[in-house]
């Protein structure tokens, strides 16, 4: 009989975690928030805005296995909407709130000139083929004379990818539980895991 290894984490494992002493109280009301909190409705966006930097998160981190799929447009949005920042930008681009609303029109611009329909008409095909133009600072559009094109989208990126894994269901895809860090950390070996780490398990 074959054995089938699965890298799969066992559900429920950060779920879990954050209902135990090992988790500090802040850090469990924030985790707890993000896995509640219902899908946003924008205040920093419009509605249109809102809806298009919806499908390019889309496209850009897809979730088509969820049936409750991590609210990334909106984490932005709030983050956004209180004016929030990592303290730093490139001295090329304009302060987050301008780049977000010049970037997701130099968006749909380039979708109009390049295939005749906004960004949210298109095939999911052309809507990558719109970002990666945009990314090889190869797409057409006169807002990506005055917005650098390659940097808005290495910042939509990285907060797209950063919103998503900061949720407790990425986490738990992943098996990460950095947040139950209260024990503190004395396994540090290659592959020497605590014993509140999830494990790879085998079907057999």
């Amino acid at each position: 009989m074959e054995t089938d290894i699965t890298y799969r984490y066992p559900d429920g494992t950060v779920r879990a975690l954050l209902k135990t002493d090992q988790v500090t109280a802040a850090t469990r009301r924030v985790l707890t928030e993000r896995l509640t909190s219902p899908a946003r409705q924008p205040t920093f966006f419009t509605t249109a805005e809102f809806d298009l930097l919806r499908r390019i998160c889309d496209r850009l981190v897809p979730q088509t296995d969820r049936t409750d799929p991590i609210d990334i447009a909106g984490g932005i949005d709030e983050r956004l909407t209180q004016n929030k920042s990592n303290g730093w930008r490139y001295d090329v681009m304009p302060n987050d709130r301008d780049a977000y609303r010049k970037g997701l029109a130099g968006v749909d611009e380039s979708s109009l000139m390049m295939f005749g329909e906004p960004f949210k008409s298109l095939t999911d095909e052309k809507q990558d083929q719109v970002l990666s133009a945009v990314q090889r600072i190869e797409a057409p559009g006169e807002i990506w004379s005055k917005l650098p094109a390659e940097r808005f989208f290495e910042e939509l990126l990285a907060e797209a990818v950063e919103t998503y894994y900061s949720h407790p269901m990425a986490q738990e895809e992943i098996g990460y539980v950095g947040m139950a860090d209260v024990p503190t950390w004395q396994r540090i070996g290659l592959n020497n895991l605590e014993k509140r780490e999830p494990k790879p398990f085998t079907n057999r």
